[in-house]
């Protein structure tokens, strides 16, 4: 069963059930991928223990957004 298949099937699908199934799509996008996840958690907690130890240069909100 190829794509234009399936749309033609769930064209035939009542309006409810239609809804589901696009909810379902739409929120398939969003599922995070584990592997980034994990990188980016790693990459915050390196980050975070630099600004505690003093080794990053800090700006404020009026340094970054008034210039």
């Amino acid at each position: 069963m190829g794509v234009p298949d399936i749309i033609e099937e769930a064209l035939h699908l009542k309006p409810q059930e239609r809804y589901i199934v696009i909810e379902n799509l739409v929120r398939s996008l969003y599922q995070p991928d584990e592997e980034v996840e994990k990188i980016w958690i790693e990459e915050s907690q390196k980050r975070l223990k630099a600004y505690k130890e003093g080794k990053v240069k800090t700006f404020t909100y009026e340094q970054v957004f008034n210039k």
